[in-house]
């Protein structure tokens, strides 16, 4: 068994004045002022779309991130429509394979106090509040590979798997879709493991596009 933490890659190449250049070409089109262009004025202009609220031109851009997240994660995810995803399917992925090392992984939550690593027994963890959590996905992963020998298919023998199950899912939005994302899924009300990623990616993002976010 692997225990790791959560993680996200941006895909896309953020050229910040590649973006805001597009962006500044589309929202001009609506009041044919593209006479006004100059080679600095994009910035200038998407701050004042933003300020009024003129949030469909920045729907012209998109961003990709592909997320290393559990299970429970992609279930709210998947639930933001104006995205396209990609995701490791567990109907085709038999984790008995020697591409996966024969073992399947898990996500740590920010909650339990275990190193990331690799497992074989209860032993290696001396951190009592985590074992039921930490046995729960042991004899998960002992009966998944169990019926993968017995015959079973993946898609049938993943209905055993629980929601700490390691996934990836490449999901790709505009970037309005992404500032109503973040809006949901940093606030303090959002669940702690959406917002261990989400935050850091908007953090990361208000860096290298901050007239955006």
């Amino acid at each position: 068994m692997i225990l790791i933490k959560p993680s996200y890659e941006i895909l896309t190449p953020v050229d910040r004045f590649g973006i805001l250049r597009l962006l500044e070409q589309a929202g001009r089109t609506c009041y044919k002022s593209e006479n006004k262009i100059t080679e600095d004025s994009c910035v200038s202009f998407v701050q004042k779309i933003q300020s009024r609220n003129h949030l469909s031109v920045i729907e012209h851009c998109s961003l990709t991130v592909k997320f290393i997240v559990d299970r429970g994660v992609t279930h709210e995810l998947v639930r933001h429509r104006l995205c396209s995803y990609s995701q490791e399917s567990t109907r085709y992925c038999n984790y008995n394979k020697d591409k996966f090392n024969k073992q399947v992984t898990f996500i740590l939550p920010p909650w339990v106090n275990i190193p990331p690593g690799s497992y074989t027994s209860i032993e290696d963890i001396n951190c009592t509040p985590e074992y039921i959590w930490y046995e729960s996905l042991r004899v998960a992963e002992r009966y998944y590979l169990c019926l993968l020998d017995n015959g079973w298919t993946p898609q049938q023998a993943r209905s055993v798997l629980p929601n700490s199950l390691k996934t990836e899912i490449v999901t790709t939005a505009n970037l309005r879709e992404w500032q109503h994302i973040f809006a949901l899924r940093c606030h303090e009300s959002a669940h702690p493991q959406m917002r261990e990623i989400m935050i850091p990616l908007r953090d990361q993002l208000h860096f290298e596009l901050p007239e955006i976010f």
